[in-house]
């Protein structure tokens, strides 16, 4: 008998970007359920709003039937225990990302022995995009259509 297995992928996601929806599709394929956990992320400051960031990702995740949208505080273990998941699911771009990356799983796996963390590499057409990059390249007036959605390209332009 097998156990149907609830992955979480936790991010600011201000934006999402097409190297999200890499993770969030790829991530979608491998797990019976994939929370995408929208942080409040009160210690930042956004260029969207939580509900904006919300709406964005459901957006972008709708045709993925087994995909979940909700937001959280808080610690991520915390997090990752009340959707009863087992996996973290992390995106990588470059070496710079495995380190950090690296050492959150190790924290993580500290606060929560049970939870295992899974690095996903994006895929080469996407590894180039943040949503730093996008957010500063989009409030300067820059082209980013081709690192989001249409969805969000729209909300990028409407914020300028």
């Amino acid at each position: 008998m097998s156990r149907s297995v609830t992955a979480v992928y936790s991010g600011t996601f201000d934006p999402i970007t097409l190297g999200h929806e890499d993770v969030v599709y790829r991530a979608a394929q491998m797990f019976d359920k994939v929370v995408v956990a929208v942080a409040a992320a009160h210690h930042k400051k956004t260029l969207f709003s939580l509900d904006e960031r919300l709406a964005l990702a459901k957006d972008v995740t709708q045709d993925l039937g087994n995909v979940e949208v909700v937001s959280f505080t808080g610690l991520l273990c915390d997090f990752v225990h009340s959707q009863g998941a087992r996996v973290i699911v992390r995106g990588l771009r470059s070496v710079t990302d495995y380190d950090y990356e690296t050492q959150m799983a190790g924290m993580n796996r500290h606060l929560a022995p049970e939870v295992d963390t899974i690095f996903l590499h994006t895929s080469a057409s996407v590894q180039h995009i943040s949503s730093t990059l996008v957010r500063e390249i989009s409030t300067l007036g820059g082209k980013v259509d081709g690192l989001v959605s249409p969805a969000v390209l729209k909300a990028l332009q409407a914020k300028r």
